[in-house]
């Protein structure tokens, strides 16, 4: 708890900050550390060339960051995908609805190898660590199933459980995990799927064997977003700034910097 209220009061302090910039052309963009802010610096000569004052401000926070977007304490935000921003519209008593302007990047879950590293000739019985969220989870054993490890039920989409497995010819055993135990449970699995800001975070991104798809409808759905007011949705320089994240010079640091964990999108 002391360390949730120290980070909030952080982005407090720095969100108070801000206020004072909030009537220069200053554009204030909050972001996770890594990779949306590494992105957006490494954005930044792209940024200036343009004309554009961006100023990023780190928030190691899923909250905040939507918050002062509301607020208008910053301008937008790059931390989230969108069923997130759209969750949190619809639980939160805010001033103005908060959109997407333009789909950016993609982490996708990967499976990682633990005590083995051939998925071609898995072991009957071995052990796969998933993410225990429903979402992610779903996701995972849909890799799964796209990989022939075993058959789920697609028809239920991001619902699914293990209970819609319908084949497992190698007696695959599922442990569900919280996400974030994944990368240092690897010892003790023979592989796990993981999300991608988790692996890289734990620096076993070279463990990856193979991701989702870019094409896949994991990245439609889960790709992470630059979000704004809806008001600012046509704003010129919002329109520049998502141009310059999609443009080939970022998406080809995105593809020399993640290899794979972080994958841009067209």
């Amino acid at each position: 708890m002391k360390k949730i209220l120290l980070v909030l009061s952080f982005a407090a302090l720095a969100l108070a900050g801000c206020k004072k910039q909030a009537q220069t052309d200053e554009i204030i963009i909050g972001a996770s550390p890594a990779p949306h802010a590494e992105i957006l610096r490494a954005a930044m000569p792209y940024f200036e060339k343009a004309g554009l004052k961006v100023k990023i401000l780190e928030i190691n926070d899923y909250i905040v960051p939507n918050t002062a977007l509301d607020s208008g304490d910053i301008k937008a935000n790059y931390m989230q995908h969108e069923p997130y921003l759209i969750n949190f519209n619809e639980k939160n008593k805010l001033k103005n609805k908060l959109v997407s302007a333009g789909k950016i990047h993609f982490e996708p879950l990967g499976v990682y190898a633990g005590k083995s590293s051939d998925l071609k000739n898995i072991q009957n019985g071995a052990t796969i660590g998933i993410p225990s969220d429903p979402t992610n989870g779903a996701r995972a054993l849909l890799l799964l199933d796209s990989l022939g490890i075993l058959t789920v039920n697609k028809d239920k989409g991001f619902t699914i459980t293990e209970l819609d497995i319908t084949d497992n010819p190698k007696n695959i055993k599922i442990k569900a995990m919280e996400a974030a135990q994944l990368p240092v449970s690897l010892p003790d699995l023979d592989f796990a799927v993981i999300n991608g800001n988790y692996a890289l975070g734990a620096g076993v991104i070279d463990k990856v064997i193979t991701t989702e798809s870019k094409d896949s409808k994991s990245a439609q759905t889960f790709a992470n977003i630059v979000a704004v007011r809806e008001s600012d949705l046509q704003d010129e320089k919002i329109k520049k700034i998502v141009e310059i994240l999609k443009s080939e010079p970022v998406k080809q640091y995105i593809k020399d910097t993640y290899k794979g964990v972080v994958i841009p999108l067209d």
